[in-house]
């Protein structure tokens, strides 16, 4: 999730444990120690558009990382505030530690998808029960843990917990009712799913993506589960096929490669962009739900010598020009 929730969800929990005293410092650690696994950010390469994706929630978003996180940011954090506050390092071990630790659990709520059983499995989690910026989820953390340091009430940043699970708990009850919606839509044309996506929209968790692989396509659609249930029929796109899409690439050129990493990174939701043929798109995100325009996309140059890269490319664009019709989707419209 976004830096922020990421914090002030990693500052509850230390200050949770603590009775009154120190509930400010408990905070402090944790909310700096709850960032700090996206560092890994830092791990890319100029040469290598596609190194961050190889790595981002990776090792450091392993649970068995979670002791050698807090650690590392104990010996950091315990010199610029533990010590300076007379903390025992044990202490200052044990809140940049449950700090750590909200990192990767709240990152699987999302669906970007997090490396949890690292070493012993490559599979990313993905519960897609919250979307990586949600303010209804945050706001009330962090006005919580905000007043439980300056109020010294470790009750607020319980408080702040139960809020979190509440709200996944109902964001997972979400999830599967758009998930029956996704069914019920397949089975309404005719189709028969190979697979099943669904994943909530921007900073929401009332309108949804849904996603539904057949034989030779993706079918994507948004819907609103719950009181204001409604269908927004949406689009579909051929599944990418390298032999059709893309003749002139040898398999043995590192553009090649790079599509098959980015097909593994995208858990085979790839397909050729409908308005840029030259493209890759990850079919799983788009800003509306409606939409097949990838979020991100990889761009292929037929000319480019045998040990060239791809191109790796963003969309923001999207979220400027379609946020009115996404709040109007959200809205009821």
């Amino acid at each position: 999730m976004d830096p922020l929730t990421q914090g002030v969800l990693g500052a509850a929990l230390p200050q949770a444990t603590r009775r009154t005293a120190g509930v400010g410092l408990a905070g402090g650690l944790g909310f700096l120690s709850g960032m700090a696994a996206d560092l890994d950010v830092l791990i890319r390469s100029g040469s290598d558009p596609l190194l961050f994706l190889d790595y981002h929630r990776h090792f450091t978003h392993s649970l068995v990382f979670i002791p050698v996180g807090g650690l590392l940011c104990a010996l950091a954090l315990h010199f610029l505030l533990g010590r300076r506050w007379r903390l025992p390092f044990a202490r200052t071990l044990l809140f940049c530690t449950l700090g750590y630790a909200t990192h990767a659990v709240l990152d699987a709520c999302t669906s970007y998808g997090t490396m949890l059983l690292w070493p012993f499995s490559d599979e990313r989690y993905a519960l897609s029960i919250v979307s990586v910026v949600d303010p209804l989820f945050t706001v009330p953390v962090a006005v919580l843990v905000a007043l439980a340091g300056l109020r010294r009430r470790p009750v607020l940043a319980r408080l702040a917990l139960a809020w979190a699970g509440l709200y996944l708990t109902l964001g997972a009850v979400q999830h599967q009712a758009a998930r029956a919606m996704a069914a019920e839509i397949a089975a309404e044309r005719g189709h028969e799913p190979i697979r099943i996506e669904v994943k909530p929209t921007f900073g929401n968790i009332v309108l949804w993506r849904t996603i539904y692989e057949t034989a030779d396509r993706f079918h994507v659609d948004g819907v609103r589960p719950g009181i204001l249930r409604r269908v927004f029929p949406g689009t579909s796109v051929a599944r990418l096929d390298g032999a059709r899409d893309f003749p002139w690439l040898d398999p043995a050129t590192q553009q090649a490669r790079d599509v098959e990493r980015f097909r593994r990174f995208s858990d085979g939701f790839v397909a050729r962009d409908p308005d840029h043929p030259a493209r890759i798109v990850d079919v799983r995100y788009a800003f509306l739900p409606t939409s097949v325009r990838g979020l991100w996309s990889i761009e292929l140059s037929p000319g480019a010598p045998l040990d060239a890269h791809v191109r790796y490319r963003t969309h923001r664009e999207q979220a400027r020009a379609g946020f009115g019709e996404l709040w109007t989707m959200i809205a009821g419209g």
